[in-house]
């Protein structure tokens, strides 16, 4: 009996789960072994302790292209023309990069430019035109300015907009205090959800980034509800670890849409972009 015939065979014996084990087993370590080089670079190399940046995958890149071609019910190659515009975007990766040399939490930021899902949220910003977005989580400013980038080609192209970005922590945002970028970013420090009740603009897209439990995004999502503007968009961050826009969504009578994103050559399994529109 040849080898093919007699795995076969064996496969409808008891003995299938003994058999097969070393095979499985080499699969499971060659897997490990990879997760732990890539940790181990990533321990190494990166000075990172929360709110990972990398790149994403060139098949990831791809399905984000998509995913906002039917969000914002856009030609997929005008949603690359975007992606190429903010990942070519040189001043902006200047000022990153010399704003994190210089800031007082160096320490724990990469030198690297990295976007991630951020350049879907450029993309959406240039699809939809917002006059007034309103971003809940800063931490280093990194998406505020990618926000602001958005705003300000909408700007030269006849269609201004701010945003306004809603952190608790009075040091956020040192990578959004400087011009252009400062020049249509509202740094608000405050509690996110008081700081939503108070807006006097109505809010053309909203991303909550900020406080991750289902409980407080549920009541972002909860508190901005009546300070949109008429077809407005809700985003989430969080759509990785909770439902909550999901349900908002069908409560509200939108529709829902999720994307995951995978990271390139980083441990983090990633996170993604849920909307509602």
């Amino acid at each position: 009996m040849d080898a093919v015939k007699l795995r076969r065979a064996l496969a409808r014996t008891r003995l299938a789960p003994v058999a097969a084990f070393p095979k499985r087993l080499a699969t499971v370590a060659r897997h490990d072994a990879k997760v732990l080089r890539v940790s181990a670079r990533w321990l190494v190399g990166s000075r990172e302790h929360h709110n990972y940046t990398y790149d994403l995958t060139k098949l990831s890149r791809s399905h984000l292209c998509w995913f906002v071609s039917v969000v914002c019910d856009l030609p997929v190659a005008q949603v690359r023309a975007y992606l190429a515009e903010i990942e070519s975007d040189d001043e902006l990766r200047r000022h990153v990069t010399s704003a994190t040399a210089s800031a007082a939490r160096r320490g724990l930021a990469d030198k690297q430019v990295r976007y991630a899902r951020r350049v879907g949220w450029y993309a959406i910003v240039r699809a939809r035109k917002p006059r007034h977005i309103v971003e809940t989580g800063v931490d280093k400013g990194l998406g505020s300015c990618v926000l602001a980038a958005a705003l300000l080609r909408n700007a030269a192209e006849g269609h201004p907009g701010r945003v306004s970005s809603i952190d608790i922590n009075p040091e956020a945002g040192y990578l959004a205090r400087t011009a252009p970028w400062s020049d249509v970013i509202d740094l608000v420090i405050g509690d996110s959800v008081e700081s939503i009740e108070a807006l006097d603009r109505p809010v053309d897209l909203f991303l909550h980034d900020s406080d991750h439990s289902g409980k407080y995004e549920r009541r972002e999502f909860e508190a901005v509800e009546a300070k949109l503007a008429p077809g407005a968009m809700l985003l989430t961050d969080n759509v990785t670890h909770t439902n909550v826009l999901a349900k908002h969504a069908e409560g509200t009578g939108r529709r829902f849409l999720a994307y995951r994103e995978t990271p390139a050559n980083h441990w983090y399994p990633g996170d993604g972009i849920g909307v509602a529109w």
